[in-house]
């Protein structure tokens, strides 16, 4: 798997990433994603430090993330690689039965 370099523009700052090829609608959707963050950050008026719009969009990020834990501790990842598990368990079931026939 090469990787390709990809040219991004993140608060009007050009930057050039390498990512793998299957990887760069999701790279895409992380840079826009950011740039919408740090945009929304800077037009607050209230912090114009780019190192400082950074590291409030970081931790906003974070905050977001942790955040996606639901009921009493439920991890969402964890949740969704469990369902991930049954669907190939299921799938395998499946696949086997069909062979029966």
């Amino acid at each position: 798997m090469s990787s390709q370099t990809l040219d991004v523009k993140i608060l009007d700052r050009d930057l050039r990433v390498a990512c793998r090829k299957e990887e760069r609608e999701d790279l895409m959707a992380s840079v826009n994603y950011l740039n919408r963050k740090m945009t929304e950050i800077r037009d607050s008026g209230k912090i114009l430090n780019v190192e400082r719009i950074a590291i409030m969009a970081a931790l906003n990020m974070a905050h977001e993330l942790l955040a996606m834990k639901v009921g009493k501790g439920i991890d969402l990842a964890d949740l969704t690689r469990r369902m991930n598990a049954m669907q190939e368990s299921i799938d395998q079931a499946l696949a086997e039965q069909v062979a029966l026939f």
